[in-house]
């Protein structure tokens, strides 16, 4: 049986979030996922601050990342990362939650290009990240299972 594109992308998902140990060390938790989209969350925790006492830009990085690499492998194609930048906007707090929207904006043969905005429990936007991805050989998961 061929699964349809939303089955897939939400099993392509759980397979990733089971063999990725660093996003769930961090405390994310993926929320949402769907073809070219996915949305993950993660908590501020004190042994994530820095000298200034607001999370290190490395945590909120990791956290816009994970979501990237989540919604470019939704599509169940083995994708990885080509490059990608990242603007601070305002610092993340203790106590706050984080929250990563990763889009897909383009998708072009092998290539992707994906936005994702990192905003806190209050919604203000935190962090703009924009990933540009490659798909390499191989699948997530058979695509007839």
């Amino acid at each position: 049986m061929q699964l349809d594109a939303q089955r897939l992308a939400e099993l392509a998902g759980r397979t990733m979030y089971e063999r990725d140990p660093a996003s769930r060390g961090l405390g994310m938790q993926l929320l949402e996922i769907r073809p070219g989209y996915a949305r993950m969350s993660m908590p501020v925790r004190d042994d994530m601050l820095n000298g200034h006492a607001t999370c290190h830009g490395g945590y909120i990085f990791m956290l816009a990342d994970s979501a990237f690499a989540f919604a470019c492998n939704s599509h169940n194609f083995n994708t990885v990362g080509a490059g990608c930048t990242i603007d601070y906007l305002a610092p993340g707090r203790p106590g706050d939650v984080l929250v990563a929207e990763a889009r897909e904006q383009a998708l072009q043969g092998k290539t992707g290009v994906y936005d994702v905005a990192v905003t806190d429990q209050d919604g203000r936007t935190i962090a703009l990240f924009r990933g540009k991805s490659h798909r390499v050989n191989g699948t997530l998961v058979p695509t007839d299972a």
